[in-house]
């Protein structure tokens, strides 16, 4: 049995808050490769190291993966980044979808690899190739300046009486009444702003959500801040978020020299930071070892 349970909740949020524009990309591939070989049979990392590029999308949603000025930005492209020049593939050409395009657009050729931080589910592993975990998504609170309650988990928002803020249709409400916060002390927002917003006019005393995306709003609300994040539970069983790169079918050896890269990554807690801590992960988002996607795969 899996050491850890209960990991597959969502795809993080809802995928439509998208940024800025979109990128142009040339020649994108009109078949779907059913094998990790070419004609000449060659490896699909072998074909990619010759060609010089990998094709990549995004979803544009920050801070996962997202264009700004014309750069091609976020978590997950500054990581595949990383590992494909390790690989020997110096470039990604990156082409956007809509989140709900991703896996189709994947399965139809158009990419090779999709880097938008997307979650590791079964339903979506029948489909396609995931990655190990890049990151895990704790949750946090963000509160006002000082944090005037002084709220450190779910336990002592109950303890303390307070009001707290949640996303709509999103899975931090389950956390909230798991931990014995009553229905009338959980208000629902319909956008990350909307619960910084709140917080700061006192509707609320906290809005919780995963620590990555609250970090990333605290960038732009700097009257609050985001308390340590912490791991919820669900009956005993602890809820982790894990997202990871995606591939097709058939390209398993790619997957696997990319997971042997991604490794070298997060066994280095520095050089993760130093990669991706501009976009709100940090030491507490690196996935524990024994997380392992054939697990959450599994359900």
């Amino acid at each position: 049995m899996s050491e850890f349970p209960n990991l597959s909740r969502r795809g993080f949020l809802s995928r439509s808050a998208a940024v800025g524009g979109l990128l142009t990309v040339p020649g994108l591939l009109t078949a779907c490769t059913k094998t990790d070989t070419g004609t000449d049979g060659s490896s699909k990392l072998a074909q990619l190291k010759k060609q010089g590029y990998v094709k990549v999308a995004y979803a544009n949603e920050a801070p996962y993966g997202y264009e700004e000025n014309g750069q091609l930005k976020g978590e997950a492209p500054t990581l595949h980044r990383e590992i494909f020049k390790a690989l020997g593939v110096d470039e990604l050409r990156p082409t956007f979808s809509e989140w709900d395009g991703l896996i189709p657009g994947l399965q139809a050729g158009k990419y090779d690899v999709i880097s938008a931080g997307m979650a590791i589910i079964p339903d979506r592993c029948a489909k396609a190739l995931f990655s190990e975990p890049e990151f895990i998504s704790p949750t946090a609170m963000m509160v006002k300046k000082g944090n005037p309650k002084h709220l450190t988990d779910l336990a002592s928002a109950k303890k303390a009486g307070v009001t707290v803020g949640v996303m709509s249709g999103a899975v931090e409400k389950s956390y909230a009444t798991a931990a014995g916060i009553s229905e009338g002390d959980i208000k629902t927002l319909q956008k990350p702003q909307d619960g910084a917003d709140a917080v700061k006019g006192g509707r609320i005393d906290a809005f919780l959500l995963t620590s990555i995306s609250l970090n990333w709003l605290a960038k732009n609300n700097s009257d609050l801040e985001v308390i340590t994040p912490f791991i919820p539970e669900i009956g005993g069983k602890k809820e982790y978020s894990p997202g990871g790169a995606v591939f097709r079918k058939g390209n398993e050896e790619l997957r696997d020299a990319f997971n042997a890269q991604l490794k070298k990554i997060t066994s280095d807690p520095a050089r993760y930071v130093r990669l991706i801590g501009q976009y709100g992960f940090g030491r507490e988002t690196i996935p524990p070892a024994g997380l392992k996607t054939a697990d959450l795969c599994k359900g």
